[in-house]
């Protein structure tokens, strides 16, 4: 797959880079720039994203880091199976649990919330950093929901990081899921103040809880023009200019 030329693969987090050194200098090369792809379109084009990842895989996939980005371009393209084989040989590569709250949420999306619940009460959780033990409730909390327990979905994502005033990079992710959970539940009055203070912490938009709070609010967005207030097409524009010109002229006689 094409690469552009400004990517140089020096561009990988140095962590990466220093893996990649156990291959030779060229293949290295190769390898971090398709790396480099992969982080830039797994966002807006993970088809892209995945394309590249394969690349790299099948130039070196005895490296940890290309079998994680292997795994992360599969899951944004829902191929969980995939994604959860690639994060399973990165975990066997490494020994770290890191990658455990996104293989229980792989174990949702093939449809076991009961293994995903397994792995949020194994004792890897207790090994994660603060950010990965959230992550995990969050996904413990969607294997609630894929089950129909709303109740204790909620009760799940009740916790001190929930309550926190501070803002962490996990605040606004949380405050927006037990949002969601309580108006699944009914309870829209608490649902929408925990959508605004969602919209308080989410100073990146990585949801779209302003949205939500509008749609509890009863606010209606609307284009600008209607269907009847068309812009005008180049044609109809000139000939209200000369228009335009005309009256201009009309009121200087005058």
């Amino acid at each position: 797959m094409p690469i552009p030329e400004d990517v140089t693969g020096e561009e990988i987090d140095k962590d990466v880079r220093q893996e990649l050194q156990s291959l030779p200098k060229t293949l290295a090369d190769d390898v971090a720039r398709n790396l480099v792809m992969v982080a830039r379109l797994i966002d807006e084009d993970p088809e892209g994203a995945y394309g590249y990842s394969r690349v790299a895989l099948r130039l070196a996939s005895r490296v940890a880091a290309v079998r994680e980005a292997a795994g992360f371009a599969a899951y944004a393209n829902q191929k969980y199976s995939e994604a959860l084989a690639e994060f399973r040989a990165a975990r066997r590569m490494t020994g770290s649990v890191e990658l455990w709250p996104v293989m229980a949420d792989c174990e949702r999306g093939l449809g076991r919330p009961e293994k995903a619940l397994d792995m949020a009460g194994a004792p890897e959780v207790n090994k994660l950093d603060k950010a990965g033990q959230v992550e995990m409730r969050l996904v413990a909390a969607g294997a609630r929901r894929d089950m129909d327990q709303l109740d204790a979905a909620i009760v799940t994502l009740q916790s001190p990081e929930l309550a926190s005033s501070s803002v962490q990079p996990w605040t606004a992710r949380l405050r927006y899921a037990y949002a969601d959970a309580l108006l699944a539940a009914g309870r829209e009055g608490e649902a929408r103040e925990w959508f605004a203070k969602a919209v308080e912490a989410d100073r990146d938009g990585s949801t779209d809880a302003s949205d939500r709070l509008a749609e509890l609010d009863g606010v209606e967005f609307v284009d600008a023009l209607t269907e009847d207030e068309s812009p005008a097409t180049g044609a109809e524009a000139e000939k209200q200019d000369e228009q335009d010109a005309d009256e201009v002229d009309d009121r200087d006689e005058d």
